[in-house]
């Protein structure tokens, strides 16, 4: 534990996560009506947008079993970190022994950086209306598990481990799901830190359905889908929506991180008593 962080410190902090989980059981009311329009324009979907989902799918899976190309440079956070604290020497192995502000900074940062990026390709995209989500369909995908990968080395966790690949699927499935979904994963992810072998491979086995997160991750465009039938309006949808799922997703990466890295701290404050 960082002198700097007391024990105290850190509990209230662990309060905070924990009323955000709590506070995840209400689900919007626009994220269950945006389900609907999917499924009414779903048959009405030109087949290159079927594909590039199929396609989003398959590389899910790879990226579980090998990282895929999804796999994110870990110099532009460690840059941060160097910036932050001065020290020219600083590598990831590193990042876990800093103070959580400097955790929570960094990667405040980054969500912050991505969501920007997310604006910029869904206005793009919205230019072309309802065909471009071949496009924008894959890209928002790999920018949202970039930027959870980008958080996890915020707070030190290494994202070339296939079991943080496993929690960072996870991450993405929590945002997609209902509110039973929701408080599941939170279950499920309450005590990932602990070295239960048993529990670890019960998680990666749940993942061999992995394609129902990106059922639930398509979804979601369901009002996109509805509004980019209209050419030009849709920079503006594009650009809201895009910005509003990385929002979601860098929220949830942060919080369920922050979680784990402040119970190791109070783990290892423990210890050392």
């Amino acid at each position: 534990m960082n002198e700097s962080e007391t024990r105290e410190a850190l509990l209230h902090e662990l309060e905070v996560v924990n009323k955000w989980s709590e506070d995840q059981k209400g689900l919007w009311f626009w994220e269950k009506l945006g389900r609907i329009p999917f499924m009414i324009l779903d048959r009405i979907t030109p087949q290159t947008v079927h594909n590039k989902i199929g396609q989003a799918l398959d590389e899910i899976g790879s990226y579980i079993q090998k990282g895929g190309s999804y796999l994110t440079s870990e110099r532009e956070v460690v840059r941060r970190f160097v910036k932050r604290t001065d020290n020219p020497h600083l590598s990831v192995m590193h990042i876990s022994k800093l103070p959580l502000s400097y955790m929570d900074e960094v990667s405040e940062g980054i969500v912050g950086m991505r969501k920007k990026v997310a604006m910029t390709q869904g206005a793009t995209t919205g230019i072309g209306g309802f065909l471009t989500l071949s496009i924008d369909i894959p890209f928002i995908l790999g920018i949202s598990l970039k930027t959870l990968q980008e958080i996890a080395i915020s707070y030190g966790y290494d994202p070339n481990d296939q079991q943080e690949r496993i929690f960072i699927i996870k991450c993405l499935q929590f945002v997609s799901s209902d509110i039973v979904g929701k408080q599941a994963i939170l279950h499920e992810l309450s005590d990932f830190n602990k070295k239960d072998t048993e529990k670890r491979e019960q998680t990666l086995s749940q993942l061999q359905g992995w394609r129902e997160v990106m059922i639930s991750f398509r979804d979601n465009f369901g009002w996109k889908k509805l509004f980019q039938m209209i050419p030009i309006a849709g920079i503006l949808f594009g650009s809201f929506i895009n910005k509003s799922m990385i929002s979601d997703i860098g929220e949830t990466g942060r919080m369920l991180y922050r979680k784990r890295r402040i119970l190791e701290k109070l783990e290892e404050g423990r210890t050392s008593e």
